[in-house]
C-alpha cells in the first residue's frame, strides 16, 4: 500500500501562506459579531477598544508561536509544539478537542453563515425551508434538515474534494479567493470614509464615546460599573477572538511550506497584522455610516444602528447605507467568497494535525496516510464527515461559544510551553526567538487566561466553557484507548 501513497510537496510561498493565514481568520464573523460587541459595551470607544485589544492579544499570540514553528517546522503544527513542549497526552488532548469541536466547529459555524448569506441571494435557501423533519426520535428527539444545512454540507464537500487533489489545488482557491476578499474589503472601507459618510452618525458615535453601557435585547439600557465593564469586554471579546482566530493554521502545514522556519512565522505576523488593520478600519466605518444606538423595532438600518441590524448583520446594514438597497446583495456575494476562502483554508489545515497525530498512533489509522497527490485524504474525509454533522445542529451563535474556550485555552498552553522549552531545552536551535520575550509572551498569557476566567465565571457563558473542560478530560480515557489499541496492533503485526 505504501508505494501508492503520494508525499508531501513544499509548494506553498510567503505569499501563499499570507493568504492562507488572512483567509483562515476573515470569515463571516467581522461582518456580523460588531452587533453583538455594541449591545455588551454600549459606546464607539469601547467597540473600537475590544476590537484593538483583540488585535494585541492575536499579535502576541503570533510573534510569540513563531519560536515553535521555527523549532518544530514539521506537519501538525500547535500539536507537535504540544507533544515537544510537553508530551504525548496534553498533545492529544489538544488534537482531540480539534477533532471534535475546536477545528471541525469552526468549519461548520463558518458553512452554516456560507449558506445563510447564500440565501440572501436565493431565498430559498432558507431555514424555514424544511427539507424533512422527524418527530419524537428515540435518543434524538426531533430533527430538522434544512435548505442552510444542505448548503452548507455541499460547501464543505466540494472543498474536501479540492483539498483532496493537492495542495496546489487548495492554494489556487486560497490566493484567489484570498486575495479578491482582500481588494474588496479595501474597497468597502474606502466607500464607506468617501462616499457612505451619516451626520446621524458622526453626531452620535462621536460623543460620549466612553460611556458604558449595556443593552439588552428590547433597546434598554443599564449603565456598566468598571467591574462590569471589564466583565463586558470579556464576553464581548468571544466574538471578536473568534473573527480573529486560525491565525495559527498555517503552522499545520510545515512540511509543505518553503522555508518553514521563516515564512512560518512570517506569514503569522504579516497576516495577523494585516487582518487587524482591516477589522479596526471596517469598524470604524461601521461608525461612520451607522448609528450605534439603535431601535429593534425601527424598520431601516439607520433605525436599528449598529446595536440591532437585522440578524445581527451589521456587515450587510453597512452596505446598505452606503449602496443602498443593492448593498444588501453586495454584501451577501462578499461574505460568500470571505467564508468560502476562509473554509478552504481552515479545511487544508485541520486535516495536516489529524495527520500528525495518526502518525503518532494517536488516531485513526487511515488517516496517518496520504493519498497520490500528497495530502491527507482520509483525515480530510474524515473531518469534513465530522463537520457535516455539527452543521446539522444549525446555530452559528451555539457553535461559537462552544469553541471559543477551548482554542484560547491550548494557545495559552502552548504558549506556555515556550518557557518550557527554554527550560529543557536551552541549546536546541531557534531561528526565531519569541520578539519581546518574556513580556509578549507573558502579556498573551495574562489577557488570554483572563478571557478564559470570565467565561468561566460568567453565568450566561460558564456552561459553554465548563462543556469544553469536559470535553477536554473526556479525551484523557480515549487517549489510552487509542495508545493501547495501537499498541496490541503493532505487537501483533511484528508477531
Amino acid at each position: 500500500m505504501s508505494e501508492k501513497q503520494g508525499h508531501f510537496q513544499r509548494a506553498i510561498t510567503l505569499f501563499d501562506a499570507v493568504m492562507i493565514v488572512t483567509g483562515s481568520m476573515i470569515g463571516s464573523g467581522i461582518f456580523i459579531v460588531s452587533s453583538d460587541i455594541s449591545r455588551k459595551v454600549g459606546s464607539s470607544g469601547w467597540l473600537l477598544v475590544v476590537w484593538l485589544l483583540t488585535g494585541v492579544i492575536t499579535l502576541a499570540g503570533a510573534v510569540s508561536y513563531g519560536e515553535l514553528s521555527s523549532m518544530f517546522p514539521k506537519v501538525g503544527g500547535q500539536y507537535v509544539y504540544l507533544r515537544e513542549a510537553y508530551n504525548k497526552l496534553v498533545a492529544f488532548l489538544y488534537g482531540w478537542t480539534l477533532f471534535l469541536v475546536i477545528q471541525t466547529g469552526v468549519i461548520a459555524a463558518v458553512a452554516v453563515a456560507f449558506a445563510r448569506f447564500t440565501g440572501v441571494l436565493v431565498p430559498q435557501i432558507s431555514e424555514t425551508n424544511v427539507l424533512f423533519e422527524v418527530q419524537n426520535m428515540p435518543l434524538l428527539g426531533s430533527f430538522r434538515f434544512t435548505m442552510v444545512q444542505l448548503v452548507a454540507i455541499a460547501m464543505l464537500v466540494l472543498l474536501t474534494y479540492i483539498n483532496s487533489r493537492g495542495v496546489r489545488a487548495a492554494k489556487f482557491i486560497s490566493n484567489v479567493f484570498g486575495s479578491t476578499k482582500l481588494v474588496a474589503l479595501a474597497l468597502l472601507v474606502l466607500s464607506g470614509v468617501f462616499f457612505g459618510i451619516k451626520q446621524e452618525a458622526l453626531s452620535q458615535n462621536f460623543q460620549n464615546v466612553w460611556q458604558a453601557v449595556s443593552f439588552d435585547a428590547a433597546g434598554q439600557g443599564t449603565p456598566l460599573t468598571v467591574a462590569a465593564l471589564v466583565t463586558a469586554i470579556g464576553l464581548a471579546m468571544t466574538g471578536s477572538l473568534f473573527s480573529s482566530d486560525a491565525w495559527a493554521n498555517i503552522g499545520f502545514a510545515g512540511d509543505e511550506i518553503v522555508r518553514p522556519e521563516r515564512n512560518i512565522v512570517l506569514s503569522m505576523a504579516l497576516g495577523t497584522g494585516i487582518v487587524t488593520a482591516l477589522y479596526l478600519l471596517i469598524n470604524l466605518v461601521y461608525l461612520l455610516v451607522l448609528p450605534l444606538h439603535g431601535d429593534p423595532a425601527a424598520t431601516d438600518v439607520l433605525g436599528r444602528g449598529i446595536q440591532y441590524a437585522t440578524d445581527d448583520r451589521v456587515g450587510t446594514a453597512a452596505a446598505e447605507s452606503i449602496l443602498g438597497a443593492p448593498g444588501a446583495y453586495v454584501m451577501a456575494v462578499l461574505i460568500m467568497v470571505s467564508t468560502f476562502s476562509a473554509n478552504n483554508s481552515i479545511l487544508l489545515a485541520g486535516a495536516r494535525a489529524f495527520y500528525a497525530m495518526a502518525k503518532d498512533g494517536l488516531f485513526f489509522r487511515g488517516m496517518a496516510r496520504l493519498n497520490k497527490a500528497g495530502v491527507p485524504g482520509v483525515a480530510l474525509w474524515g473531518q469534513c464527515a465530522w463537520a457535516s454533522l455539527l452543521c446539522l445542529s444549525g446555530s452559528y451563535g451555539e457553535l461559537l461559544n462552544y469553541v471559543m474556550f477551548s482554542i484560547i485555552l491550548f494557545y495559552v498552553i502552548t504558549i506556555i510551553g515556550i518557557f518550557v522549552l527554554r527550560r529543557t531545552r536551552p541549546a536546541a536551535p531557534r531561528p526565531y526567538r519569541a520578539w519581546g520575550y518574556p513580556v509578549v509572551p507573558l502579556l498573551y498569557i495574562a489577557l488570554a487566561s483572563t478571557f478564559c476566567f470570565i467565561l468561566l465565571t460568567d453565568p450566561d457563558n460558564s456552561k459553554f466553557a465548563q462543556r469544553g473542560l469536559m470535553l477536554v478530560a473526556l479525551g484523557i480515557p480515549v487517549y489510552y484507548l487509542f495508545r493501547n489499541r495501537f499498541k496490541k496492533l503493532e505487537g501483533e503485526e511484528e508477531g
